[in-house]
């Protein structure tokens, strides 16, 4: 089993800039599939971004597709999110998930068992 702790919330301007990370202890990350989501108080998860287990397959809905870049390094088992132009509405607790299985959606919170403990962004206008 993995486990995963992010770190790197905060709070920033609007325009700012911020980045997370996610170290995975249990589990070599080489053989997940790994994704960060986001939440607001009433909300489901949204999907932000994902990344396959080769490192390079990438995918980002629409409302952060250009301003958020997801990348992993295998040889440190973590995850990042680099967040540029940050916006108002990306204010949420972020979380990091993973999953051995590369069939499904992305956007599926529910196909990933594994999950960090969430960090606050908070961006102000």
């Amino acid at each position: 089993q993995v486990q995963l702790v992010e770190s790197g919330g905060g709070l920033v301007q609007a325009g700012g800039s911020l980045s997370l990370s996610c170290a995975a202890s249990g589990h070599t990350f080489s053989n997940y599939l790994l994704a960060w989501f986001r939440q607001t108080p009433g909300k489901l998860r949204e999907f932000v971004a994902g990344i396959k287990e080769n490192g390079i397959s990438t995918l980002y809905p629409s409302s952060v597709k250009g301003r958020f870049t997801i990348s992993k390094d295998n040889t440190k088992n973590t995850l990042n999110l680099q967040m540029t132009s940050l916006k108002p509405e990306d204010s949420a607790i972020y979380y990091c998930a993973a999953r051995e299985s590369p069939s499904g959606s992305y956007y599926d919170a529910g196909s990933y068992p594994y999950w960090g403990q969430g960090t606050q962004v908070t961006v102000s206008s």
